[in-house]
């Protein structure tokens, strides 16, 4: 079962807006971010695109769909890299917490645009693994 795509856009706004909040305004709204990574990666349960799923005009199903597992797998990238942010900033490396931070806006808002580079990277990487194994059957 996929994720409609609008409630997939409304989490990468979500990821946008509040980690560029956390390297402008103060790092430590990184958390908020970093948390609601942790208990989606924890659960399989995003809250944004939860609380999002009631402001659907249409049925779930009558909109386009994400595939969950690549959703997570961006999630698990863009939890790694604020957390990354975060930790950087807290032992004053703050050029790598802003490159960290940089890249999870960066990514997002390319997916806000069309182009997914968690599913590049992604799809790569499967696609090694399949290598991988035929060469060695």
């Amino acid at each position: 079962m996929g994720i409609p795509k609008p409630l997939v856009q409304t989490n990468q706004a979500f990821v946008v807006i509040s980690v560029l909040s956390g390297l402008l305004i103060h790092h430590s709204l990184l958390l908020l971010p970093l948390a609601i990574g942790v208990y989606t990666l924890v659960t399989k349960t995003n809250p944004i695109i939860k609380i999002s799923r009631t402001f659907l005009s249409k049925k779930p199903d009558q909109y386009i769909q994400e595939d969950k597992d690549q959703q997570l797998f961006n999630q698990w990238i863009a939890t790694i890299c604020v957390g990354a942010a975060l930790g950087f900033f807290s032992i004053d490396l703050n050029v790598l917490g802003y490159l960290f931070g940089g890249m999870v806006i960066v990514a997002a808002g390319v997916a806000l645009m069309g182009y997914c580079i968690g599913c590049t990277i992604r799809y790569r990487y499967m696609m090694w693994k399949h290598r991988r194994t035929s060469t060695s059957s």
